[in-house]
Parts: C-alpha cells; structure tokens; sequence
C-alpha cells in the first residue's frame, strides 16, 4: 500500500511540475524523477538525506549561478560531496566563500565537502555552495533546475532544485 500511494504521489507532483512556468525547458523535464525534493519531501542516498534544495532566479546574460541545500548525515561514518554535475551548465563546482580578515573571499574546493557523520551540512547563501557555471540560459523563477549530486560513499543522486526569486539572504521558506 505504501509504494502506490508513493506511485500515485509521484504521478501526481510530475504532472504539478510540468503545470510550473518553465514546463517546456529541459530543465523541468529532467528533473521529474526527483519531483518529491521540489516539494519538500527529503531525498535519500545511503545514510544521507538531502533537504531544501533551491538557485536563484539569475539575471539576463549571467553566466553563474549559486545552489543551496542541506545535507544529513545519520550514519557512523562521514561521507564527502565529491561533485556535482547539471544539464542546466556547462560545470558545477563546489565553493565556500569566507571571511579572510575584513575581505569576503570565494574559492573552489576541489576536495570535496565532508559530511561528518551525525552531522548536519547547510549549503547557504555566503557560505558552502554548488556554482554553476556557464549557464545554458539564466535561470527563471518558477523553473526547476535537475542536479546529480555525487558522494564518495553514498553514490549519486538526483535532486531538483527550485529556481526562487532573485535576492540577498535565505529564500523566505525553510
């Protein structure tokens, strides 16, 4: 009974997401597998659970674009977020911007971002984020831009990231 109550929900956020404005980009249409993490519904891979995934609306011409989410980890190991990859880009790379003295500074983590085991990592605006980059075209409220996150021990992972309006801080829903 469970799995076609899940059967019949996902059928039926598939047919909400093509409904969403941006329906006719490839951009939702790859992301209909992973629909349930648009609606806040948490995505699972091995002891990780992936939650509040969201980008931004982008500005005509951008060529990046930010990607926020949180990162569960419930087991007894740590994991580490190896890449990322989307066909909304040309790359996806790992960043965490911080302070160095008084200047705010970005920079690529090719070692991954290590998940600690019992642990909780929040990918946020001004912080540890996915950058795309060389964006196929800028993304649009509304839209849904498909990601495949990669782990080293958990494998990957499709999630859908919700394009919300554009603007400085955390998006209004949590």
């Amino acid at each position: 009974m469970k799995l076609i109550g899940k059967l019949a929900r996902a059928g039926a956020l598939t047919a909400s997401l093509a409904a969403l404005p941006g329906a006719n980009t490839g951009l939702v249409h790859a992301a209909a597998t992973s629909a349930e993490a648009t609606l806040g519904v948490p995505v699972k891979v091995g002891n990780l659970e992936i939650t509040g995934a969201f980008t931004k609306a982008m500005l005509p011409g951008q060529p990046v674009g930010g990607g926020y989410l949180t990162i569960k980890n419930s087991g007894t190991a740590d994991d580490v977020l190896v890449s990322a990859s989307s066909p909304a880009a040309a790359a996806v790379e790992l960043h965490e911007m911080a302070m160095q003295g008084e200047v705010m500074k970005m920079r690529r983590l090719d070692d991954g971002i290590v998940i600690p085991a019992g642990q909780t990592v929040k990918l946020s605006p001004g912080g540890l984020h996915l950058m795309f980059l060389k964006v196929k075209e800028p993304f649009k409220q509304g839209a849904i831009v498909p990601v495949t996150l990669t782990f080293r021990a958990a494998g990957n992972v499709d999630a859908a990231f919700p394009v919300e309006a554009a603007g400085p801080g955390q998006p209004a829903r949590n």
